[in-house]
């Protein structure tokens, strides 16, 4: 008897990719933050203490604490349509999926959150519902670290183990030097360069994590540089015209260094008048790019004697970047059937 995928509209595109992000609370609330940051926080891969410990003190301490002043940083950057990570995600989601039609594949496209709505386990039943037997696990992480990249494939193996039959996966690592993304980059900084002028240093700032997860093996830091590097290279600048630093620091241990808003102070004190920020690990604007670097950032900067700032927005929906996308989708389809027939008539 032909199985309820067998009997799936022909017309249905059977593989799918799955654009995966970190997610965002559902509104700029103390109550909406609250649940997210138990389920992030509480991701053993993100924080690595003993369980029973680690839980005293995020549901004792952090948990009563945070969120409220949480929520008004939310609160500062939320967009008319919701939280940027969200809009961005959703919006590149989209246009993946035309892209990838114009090059003439039969896919869909679907966005998910790892810790917020719509989730991965709930995006996967409606891909099987629809009928997708091969989904392409795609990451808005361009450099891979167990804290995030091997996170997803967590939540993807979780929702599997529920599961009594079961599409083919396949995963995208990372892609920190991959050519169009690299040019991607540099488009949005020539950009901004044409229309406002160019700083003195350009500070790329990538997210950070423990120092001792580098040690345990963990490739993010080294992949951070890659990427620096290749952009800077096709920039053409020098050593003395760029920084490579580790934001959103949190806890007492030691975490990737140098830390970005020290840096940010100390350029300032230095005499730096003008810096130009970028955010090369983030594809989409979201709180620690748009609160702690457009806004913590320029404060700390123009405190310490600075006298210009100027954040650059993230890839988000920008053309280089979803052509970017594409290939990267493209590239990791290949082999599965996703192109489009032509019916005789």
């Amino acid at each position: 008897m032909p199985s309820t995928h067998e009997n799936a509209s022909s017309s249905t595109p059977r593989t799918a990719v799955l654009w995966c992000n970190l997610g965002s609370p559902d509104a700029p609330t103390a109550a909406a933050v609250r649940p997210y940051l138990a389920d992030f926080l509480g991701d053993p891969r993100v924080v690595e203490i003993p369980k029973a410990i680690w839980a005293l003190i995020l549901h004792g301490i952090i948990l009563r604490t945070r969120p409220a002043k949480s929520a008004a940083k939310y609160a500062s950057i939320w967009m008319p349509e919701g939280s940027p990570l969200k809009v961005f995600t959703q919006k590149q989601a989209t246009l993946l999926a035309g892209w990838l039609g114009e090059r003439g594949h039969r896919v869909t496209v679907r966005d998910a959150m790892r810790y917020a709505n719509p989730s991965i386990a709930s995006r996967l039943d409606a891909l099987q519902a629809e009928g997708a037997t091969r989904v392409l696990v795609l990451q808005a992480y361009p450099q891979y670290s167990a804290t995030t990249t091997a996170s997803v494939i967590d939540a993807v193996n979780d929702w599997s183990r529920r599961q009594r039959r079961l599409p083919e996966f396949r995963f995208v690592n990372d892609y920190h030097d991959d050519p169009a993304y690299i040019e991607a980059l540099a488009q949005g900084l020539e950009k901004h360069w044409k229309a406002e002028g160019r700083g003195e240093v350009l500070l790329m700032s990538f997210h950070g994590i423990p120092a001792r997860n580098i040690a345990l093996g963990d490739p993010y830091q080294s992949q951070c540089l890659e990427t620096a590097r290749l952009l800077a290279a096709r920039l053409g600048l020098t050593a003395a015209q760029h920084r490579v630093t580790f934001q959103s620091r949190f806890g007492r241990a030691k975490w990737l260094e140098p830390y970005t808003e020290p840096t940010l102070r100390e350029l300032g004190a230095a005499g730096i008048k003008r810096v130009d920020v970028v955010c090369p690990g983030f594809p989409a604007d979201c709180l620690e790019t748009l609160e702690e670097i457009a806004m913590e950032g320029r404060e700390a900067f123009m405190h310490a004697g600075g006298q210009a700032f100027s954040y650059i927005p993230c890839l988000n929906d920008s053309p280089a970047w979803i052509t970017a996308l594409a290939n990267i989708a493209e590239r990791n389809l290949a082999g599965w059937p996703t192109q489009q027939t032509s019916v005789a008539t």
